[in-house]
């Protein structure tokens, strides 16, 4: 991480990503063991009032996390928390964002959001970080 973007109001670099598919809910159902049908039988969504599956909230937040230690090593993270705002639906294509909000006592607050093409935000959230050389 360069010092050089830890001032108040610097946005990361955008993770933007492809969109969702099948399969990517198919891995991540393997990958982390949630197997909901509702993100990939699509009889079930149906049944449950959906006109298609959607993305698991967590795919969206390791997506976030992708973001962040594309940044910073996965140790130097402190705090990050997300709340989920709207589904991710299939094939959406999700872009994460991070700015930089706070910078203290060697900390630095990230404000973060993965937001799809038309603008709605699906996951909401903050980062702390440490800056390198105050540890």
């Amino acid at each position: 991480m360069s010092t050089a973007l830890l001032n108040v109001g610097t946005e990361l670099p955008p993770l933007a990503l492809p969109p969702i598919s099948r399969t990517t809910l198919a891995l991540f159902a393997g990958a982390s063991g949630d197997h909901n049908p509702i993100h990939i039988d699509l009889d079930n969504a149906h049944s449950a009032g959906f006109d298609d599956v959607f993305a698991h909230g967590m795919l969206s937040m390791a997506y976030l996390g992708r973001l962040l230690t594309g940044w910073v090593p996965q140790r130097d993270i402190r705090s990050f928390a997300v709340r989920f705002t709207a589904i991710t639906p299939i094939h959406a294509e999700p872009t994460c964002t991070a700015t930089v909000t706070a910078v203290a006592d060697g900390l630095a607050t990230l404000d973060l959001a993965v937001t799809l093409a038309d603008g709605t935000s699906t996951l909401l959230g903050t980062a702390v970080v440490a800056v390198p050389g105050t540890y």
